[in-house]
C-alpha cells in the first residue's frame, strides 16, 4: 500500500515539476512585440524577424491637409510611396531592399538585433543596428551641366534603436540617426543642403486594446535648421497583417528623406499616411502575428 501511496504522488508531482521547469527556461525568454511591426509610423524598430521570414510593407504619404476638402485633405496631391522587403537571415540579421517614388529612390540596408530585452529583466532594453545606402534614379537630362552621376546621387544612413517594453500597454524607443549625401542638389526633393544630418527618433506605443495601439513619433533635427518631424497614429493587428494610419509633418519615407525632406507646420501641414505591413513566414516556425 505504502509503495502505491508513493507511485501515485510521484506521478501527480511531475506534471507540475515540469511546469515549473518550464517557467524557469522562459523567465529568460525575449519580450515579444515591443512594437507592432518593424516600422513603426516611419521608423525602424528593434522588433525582430523569426529566421527565414519576410516582412513586407507598403507605405504612403499624401499632400497637406491644409488643403481643406477641395482637395480631400491632401489625398488629391497625389502620394509618396515605398514599397520594402526585408528577410531574416536569422533572427539576428535581416536585409532588405526599398525603393520610394519621391525622387526614385533605391535603397539597401540591413538591420542587426544586438540585444533583446527578456522577461526576467536580465536584459532590461532591446538593442538593435540598421544602416544602409541608397541611389537617386530620376530623371535630370534637363539640367543645364548634365545629369548627375552614380556616385553624386548616393546617399547613407545609419541607425542605433534602443527599445524598451515598460510594461504590457507601453513601449518606447530612443533612435539616434544619421543621414549622408554626396552631393545634396537643389534639384533633389529635399530642403537640407548639407552633406550631414544627425537627429534623435522618438517612438513610443500606447497599447488600447489587445490588437490595437496609440504610436507617436517625434525626430528632432540636431545640426540643422530643418524643423523637426512629428507623427501621431494608430496600430491595428488584423488577420496576419499590421494596419497603421497616422498624421505626419514629412512626406519622406526612407530614412535619409526623413532627415533632409523637410517638415510642415505641426498642426496646420499635417498629411495623412498609412502602412500596410505583412510577414510571411518561409520556414517552419509559426510567425507570432
Amino acid at each position: 500500500m505504502k509503495k502505491l501511496l508513493l507511485i501515485i504522488l510521484v506521478t501527480c508531482s511531475l506534471p507540475a515539476f515540469g511546469q515549473l521547469e518550464r517557467k524557469l527556461a522562459n523567465e529568460n525568454q525575449p519580450v515579444d512585440l515591443i512594437f507592432h511591426a518593424p516600422r513603426h509610423i516611419n521608423l525602424l524598430t528593434v522588433e525582430p524577424l523569426d529566421p527565414k521570414s519576410m516582412h513586407f510593407a507598403i507605405m504612403h504619404t499624401f499632400g497637406s491637409v491644409n488643403g481643406g476638402i477641395q482637395n480631400l485633405f491632401g489625398l488629391d496631391n497625389g502620394a509618396n510611396i515605398q514599397f520594402s522587403f526585408e528577410f531574416a537571415l536569422s533572427n539576428k540579421l535581416s536585409l532588405a531592399a526599398s525603393r520610394s517614388s519621391r525622387d526614385k529612390i533605391y535603397n539597401l540596408f540591413g538591420r542587426y538585433h544586438l540585444l533583446q530585452q527578456t522577461q526576467n529583466e536580465s536584459m532590461p532594453f532591446s538593442l538593435s543596428l540598421a544602416g544602409g545606402a541608397g541611389v537617386n534614379t530620376s530623371a535630370y537630362d534637363f539640367l543645364p551641366e548634365g545629369s548627375p552621376s552614380f556616385s553624386e546621387r548616393s546617399s547613407f544612413f545609419g541607425q542605433i534603436m534602443i527599445g524598451r517594453r515598460f510594461s504590457p500597454k507601453f513601449s518606447a524607443q530612443l533612435s539616434p540617426m544619421m543621414a549622408y549625401f554626396v552631393d545634396p542638389r537643389a534639384v533633389y526633393q529635399i530642403q537640407g543642403d548639407q552633406n550631414l544630418y544627425l537627429a534623435l527618433g522618438l517612438s513610443g506605443k500606447l497599447k488600447v486594446t489587445d490588437r490595437s495601439s496609440l504610436t507617436l513619433q517625434y525626430i528632432p533635427n540636431l545640426n540643422s535648421d530643418l524643423r523637426s518631424n512629428y507623427g501621431i497614429g494608430w496600430d491595428v493587428e488584423a488577420g496576419g497583417h499590421v494596419f497603421q494610419m497616422y498624421f505626419v509633418t514629412s512626406q519622406g519615407l526612407n530614412e535619409q528623406y526623413l532627415l533632409a525632406g523637410g517638415n510642415g507646420v505641426p498642426g496646420e501641414e499635417f498629411r495623412l499616411g498609412f502602412n500596410v505591413n505583412r510577414i510571411f513566414a518561409l520556414g517552419q516556425k509559426k510567425q507570432k502575428w
